[in-house]
């Protein structure tokens, strides 16, 4: 039943595959008493691929956290658009979480100023300035967090998290203690957790990149996809992401939102 389901929704099916996938029952009541969690979030990207990422969500029922900045898009105004704004609106009502990750997809570069007057060198890949490396204080990257949990809270109905995460996961101590100044708290990926869509397809396959998924992923764990990324050819969320989930799923683990997340349950309280 298994081989066939993936074979109806073309997916590659070799041994390592079927082993990996198909080998062990889904438990029910695993997912239910969630003793092995696993927090899957995804951070914008393109978009093309964001419908069919809603649809294995959906038809899997596993819940996630994204991170949103208003990224350029293969289709719309950018990944936080009136093109995409019903996309987010059924998420929302789906029962994801959402938080920050700057409105303009802002890199932090280098540590500037002191403690007093903390600032940062920073090249946003989005907005006016995409490209263009620059000095922005403190209180400039506190609005960049805020303007897309504005814009979060708008589009989906739902009070985003007080959490965010820096493009490319760069921060510094300094950057991390800023947001958290302003009520934001930096959340990063684990090791395993990096699941590496945004590598090159021609260096490493989605099969390899499923394969070490599966075997690496732990307890705990915070793992990390986007919503579409410019430079694999061979897009990642078609051919892994369903495939994954039935594979984690079928070892026990269970999906659960940071909402539910030890680390940041205290941080939702202030």
């Amino acid at each position: 039943m298994c081989e066939a389901i993936m074979r109806r929704r073309g997916w590659a099916v070799n041994a390592s595959f079927l082993i990996a996938v198909c080998a062990l029952p889904i438990s029910a009541s695993a997912q239910n008493d969630c003793k092995k969690p696993l927090y899957l979030t995804f951070d914008t990207g393109h978009m093309e691929v964001a419908p069919l990422i809603a649809d294995v969500l959906q038809r899997q029922q596993v819940r996630v956290t994204f991170f949103a900045a208003q990224e350029p898009t293969k289709q719309g105004d950018g990944s936080l658009g009136a093109h995409w704004a019903a996309w987010w609106r059924a998420r929302g009502a789906e029962g994801h979480a959402f938080a920050s990750h700057t409105w303009n997809h802002v890199y932090w570069r280098a540590d500037l100023g002191d403690a007093a007057a903390p600032a940062f060198r920073v090249r946003p890949s989005a907005g006016p300035r995409q490209g263009q490396e620059f000095t922005m204080g403190a209180p400039e990257y506190c609005e960049e967090l805020g303007r897309a949990a504005d814009r979060l809270q708008a589009l989906t109905g739902q009070k985003p998290l007080p959490l965010f995460r820096a493009p490319g996961g760069k921060t510094s101590p300094q950057l991390i203690a800023s947001a958290k100044a302003c009520g934001y708290t930096h959340v990063g990926w684990a090791p395993a957790g990096f699941l590496g869509d945004e590598l090159s397809s021609e260096k490493i396959s989605n099969e390899a990149l499923l394969r070490k998924a599966l075997q690496d992923i732990r307890s705990g764990d915070i793992l990390m996809a986007h919503l579409g990324i410019w430079s694999r050819k061979d897009a990642w969320a078609p051919a892994v992401l369903e495939p994954l989930i039935m594979g984690l799923k079928a070892k026990g683990f269970c999906f659960r939102t940071l909402r539910e997340h030890p680390d940041y349950a205290a941080v939702q309280l202030r």
